[in-house]
């Protein structure tokens, strides 16, 4: 089965949000107004993976100029360990580099055993002296 890497448009939005809902634990900025605002500000942020017509992964590859970040890489349940993790990670490290960013960070959750094992088998670097401070 084929799997086709692109940059989401404001169609995907639902599609987005309901990978999401199954596949990542939820965060504040899952909505469709969030998604609508990020498309319209960085239109090749948000990079879909697609089969069969169904948006099975996504990652979000921002850049702000100063720093590249990685959110929100997530793959549905049936796609997971057939290197569709690494393809959509490979896609944000290119896009973010063509951008001119020469350092990226990826902010993922601690406790998901799944998400920091696929973190831990990439050439990433856990930078365990760093702290993270949030705000809504």
């Amino acid at each position: 089965m084929s799997t086709d890497i692109r940059d989401a448009v404001p169609g995907d939005i639902p599609s987005v949000l309901d990978l999401w809902r199954g596949s990542a634990a939820p965060t504040s900025t899952d909505t469709a107004d969030a998604l609508t605002g990020l498309l319209r500000r960085d239109p090749g942020a948000l990079v879909v993976a697609e089969s069969s017509g169904q948006i099975v992964g996504s990652v979000i590859a921002g850049w702000d100029g100063w720093r590249g970040s990685i959110y929100r890489l997530a793959v549905a349940p049936a796609y997971r360990r057939s290197g569709l993790g690494g393809r959509l990670l490979r896609e944000a490290e290119h896009r973010l580099t063509a951008l001119g960013t020469r350092r990226m960070h990826a902010i993922v959750v601690g406790s998901d055993t799944r998400a920091v094992a696929f973190w831990e088998s990439t050439d990433w670097e856990y930078q365990s002296g760093q702290l993270r401070y949030a705000k809504g």
